[in-house]
């Protein structure tokens, strides 16, 4: 069923709004990179391949603050395993098979699945809707991962802009919508006590991996009582 002319539209200027928006963060994922030790090219490499904002902002923060590898890599992926969790949502009804799935995946994130979701009275709006805010995402993100890593480039100490900062201010950003009720919150500051606790004892990265092992184990216990 076609989409009326007057809903495509709307869907694709919000989706233009929310890439927009969208490649400011990338703008400052690529200064912080860059500030944190990690070159141009890996920079762009993370945006364009990994393309879970999050993730990649734990990534380079890890790394950063003289984290090792594995930690880094680990954090990245507990952040990024819910796409997972939204692609078997989205999945029903984008139904796409070949090259088309490998692009679906790439592109099921947080923006594109919000969107989908908030169109679900009509499967082709919500099609629509994931495909133009994925793409738009992509593309703006990687665009402003560029610019914000290719300027960072050009000074001769990155780190002088104090974009360490921007990497806690993003992650409260990011989880102060989500903190809705009395669980969300107790999850929360359960995950910030223990982070607390480990600063002292361990490496950087441990204490934001242990923090984050606390949702997923907070998640398992509610969907078993559930």
């Amino acid at each position: 069923m076609d989409l009326p002319p007057a809903r495509r539209r709307a869907i694709r200027s919000n989706a233009l709004g929310i890439g927009i928006a969208t490649g400011a963060y990338g703008l400052s994922f690529g200064a912080i990179s860059v500030a944190s030790g990690v070159s141009v090219w890996q920079t762009q490499a993370l945006s364009l391949l990994m393309f879970t904002g999050a993730s990649q902002f734990a990534l380079v923060g890890v790394l950063g603050a003289g984290g090792g590898a594995v930690a880094a890599i680990l954090t990245a992926w507990l952040l990024g395993a819910r796409n997972g969790l939204y692609a078997l949502h989205v999945a029903p009804t984008i139904q796409v098979g070949g090259w088309r799935r490998l692009a679906a995946a790439q592109l099921t994130i947080d923006e594109s699945t919000a969107m989908a979701v908030a169109h679900e009275d009509s499967p082709a709006a919500s099609r629509q809707a994931f495909w133009a805010t994925g793409i738009s995402v992509f593309v703006l993100w990687n665009i402003g991962t560029a610019l914000g890593s290719f300027g960072a480039s050009l000074l001769s100490d990155p780190a002088m802009l104090g974009l360490d900062a921007a990497i806690p201010a993003g992650f409260i950003a990011l989880l102060w919508p989500r903190l809705r009720d009395r669980t969300a919150w107790a999850v929360a500051l359960a995950g910030a006590v223990l982070a607390l606790v480990l600063i002292p004892f361990t490496s950087p990265g441990i204490p934001v991996l242990g923090s984050a092992l606390v949702a997923v184990a907070a998640g398992l216990m509610m969907r078993k009582s559930a």
